[in-house]
């Protein structure tokens, strides 16, 4: 059965890594690349602020600490205990990965970080800001699955270390959104799903 799997995220992995060409390369390239963000975290604190105020201040250390476990988790319970390389690491196939600007990151893939960290992310600010503003769910899901998209494109993970890490970084996102609200509960902030206005 496992085999199976892992020969099915291979093939999955060649259909989009194969589908390249040099205006999607530049895309995915950039959509990969976590600072061509900043503007966009800077809008979510903006939200935040707007909505929060000062109570923003708590929500940012859950957000650190959010970012910090999911990144950690991501290294130290998956990449190095399973040790799968990376499909422009793997011998049996490197030579027919496709990679943009020679880039192949680290030795390990499984879980993906980048998926990881930007789906916690994702459906904490969910929990947080999700009922405020319309479509916000699915435009933020769908900014994170792209982004985990792009690790497959550039040839650096496969489907499978995306999927679990996009489950994982979910999870931790429940867990801390969740956590985050009893706290500005605890602050007597009235939340978004309760609020009046």
């Amino acid at each position: 059965m496992l085999n199976h799997l892992l020969q099915w995220d291979q093939e999955f992995f060649f259909a989009i890594n194969g589908a390249n060409n040099n205006f999607w390369d530049f895309l995915m390239y950039w959509i990969s690349n976590k600072y061509i963000w900043i503007p966009l975290y800077a809008f979510f604190i903006f939200l935040i602020i707007k909505n929060y105020r000062w109570k923003t201040i708590l929500i940012l250390i859950f957000i650190g600490l959010l970012i910090t476990m999911s990144d950690q988790i991501s290294v130290h319970f998956f990449k190095e205990v399973f040790e799968r390389l990376r499909p422009c690491h793997e011998p049996a196939i490197a030579d027919m990965v496709h990679l943009v600007n020679g880039k192949c990151g680290g030795k390990y893939a499984f879980i993906s970080s980048h998926a990881s960290n930007t789906f916690a992310l994702a459906v904490f600010l969910i929990l947080i800001l999700g009922r405020r503003y319309k479509y916000f769910t699915l435009l933020i899901l769908f900014w994170a699955g792209l982004i985990g998209y792009s690790r497959v494109y550039l040839g650096v993970h496969y489907p499978g270390d995306v999927i679990v890490g996009a489950i994982v970084g979910s999870l931790l996102g429940i867990v801390m959104g969740r956590l985050c609200i009893i706290f500005l509960k605890g602050s007597q902030r009235i939340l978004p799903e309760n609020d009046a206005s």
